[in-house]
């Protein structure tokens, strides 16, 4: 039988990259603040509970995007960094730079550089554009056809680590007076002027209104009025051990985005980072194809099970392209997943319950925006709607 628990004036379920955010800002403005979120699993493979993305040390981060949307979410979340790091007292943030390569322009023809490089424009990011020699000089370690381009931004670029980034928004959450509930919410219910919370853990929390950013575990039954309309891929990253003896070398790599033709969707790369296994790995993410993850259910199941080893193959052969001289032999790989709206933008919207909110939908670029997009969400939950007016998009939910 479900327990009492807490009385909140707000609660925000999912306590990943925007849930995290979303709480550190609303704390800043109000109080009476519960996130609910369970912790990391210890044992991936046996664990029936949820996941997240942001089980990982590295994503790159870059203020460079075509669209303007998207590329003011980055600035906003980058521009706050360094505030965040000080203080929490948590580093999260690398700034190596970020490498764009793809085939080198031709004439007037529209092209992925030509569009890297319209962007950069728009936004007045400083660049270089290198190409032939010049790109195989300054990043000797990377094997790029004769033909390739390059757009690299040495400033505000490089890679985030994911874990510590909302290891820091809780903390400076939980200073500012939010209660941190390690639970998994399992139903969500509005019943006249409260909404019920109710959790795995057989306890039930209650609240004025209530903010779901629970990833693409937002599909999950019970959790809003009506089925959102998310579609939740899965996703393969490979990891590729660097020998203690070869890491010097490769110690200056920036982060890398390769579009080996304009057809193509390429590959990111994060250069070599040490993780929690004590262990220093290149990551590389890029599938071949896509997987839908239809039910709330399947996306657990795809988390056990670690990853597909045909994108690892797939990802070794690019490996073997771009760093031919990489010794490859010890690789593993990890599952994830994007989440993706109709708008591909994020959903941060009130649902058709009048205090329940919505903020999800990465649309595989959310990670480095993501505290921005968390601001917004708090923002929706404490004013009904998003007051800030800068951003002409649609960030409505739909639903099936």
């Amino acid at each position: 039988m479900a327990q009492a628990a807490g009385t909140h004036r707000f609660i925000i379920v999912g306590a990943g990259m925007m849930g995290a955010a979303a709480a550190r800002h609303l704390s800043q403005w109000t109080d009476g603040i519960a996130l609910i979120g369970p912790g990391e699993p210890v044992d991936i493979v046996s664990h029936q509970g949820v996941f997240a993305s942001h089980y990982d040390e590295a994503r790159i981060t870059r203020t460079i995007d075509p669209d303007p949307v998207w590329a003011r979410l980055a600035n906003r979340s980058i521009a706050r960094y360094d505030a965040i790091a000080a203080e929490s007292g948590i580093d999260f943030y690398h700034e190596v730079g970020c490498l764009i390569v793809g085939p080198k322009r031709q004439g007037q023809q529209k092209s992925y550089v030509g569009h890297v490089l319209d962007a950069a424009g728009r936004l007045d990011v400083p660049v270089e554009t290198l190409a032939g020699a010049e790109l195989a000089g300054r990043f000797p370690a990377f094997s790029f056809q004769a033909d390739s381009e390059g757009v690299w931004e040495a400033k505000n670029a490089g890679h985030i680590n994911p874990r510590r980034l909302v290891a820091a928004q809780a903390l400076l959450a939980e200073r500012q007076g939010v209660s941190r509930i390690v639970e998994t919410v399992t139903g969500i219910r509005q019943s006249g002027d409260i909404v019920e919370v109710t959790t795995a853990e057989g306890a039930v929390h209650r609240a004025e209104k209530v903010l779901l950013a629970a990833g693409g575990f937002s599909i999950g039954d019970g959790l809003l009025p009506r089925s959102l309309n998310l579609e939740v891929y899965a996703r393969t990253v490979a990891f590729f051990e660097i020998a203690p003896d070869d890491q010097a070398a490769l110690a200056a790599l920036p982060s890398l985005i390769w579009k080996w033709t304009d057809a193509d969707d390429g590959i990111y790369l994060l250069p070599p980072v040490r993780y929690p296994d004590g262990r220093t790995y290149l990551k590389i993410g890029g599938d071949p194809d896509d997987i839908l993850l239809k039910t709330e259910p399947e996306v657990r199941q795809w988390f056990r099970s670690g990853g597909r080893e045909t994108t690892k193959a797939h990802l070794t052969s690019v490996m073997e392209r771009l760093m031919p001289a990489l010794d490859l032999t010890h690789a593993s790989i990890a599952a994830c997943v994007t989440s993706f709206t109709p708008t591909n933008y994020p959903a941060i919207a009130m649902s058709d319950a009048d205090r329940i909110g919505i903020l999800t939908g990465g649309c595989g670029a959310a990670a480095k925006s993501s505290d921005e997009i968390g601001r917004l969400g708090a923002e929706l939950i404490l004013h009904g709607r998003i007051v800030d007016d800068a951003y002409g998009a649609d960030f409505r939910a739909d639903y099936l």
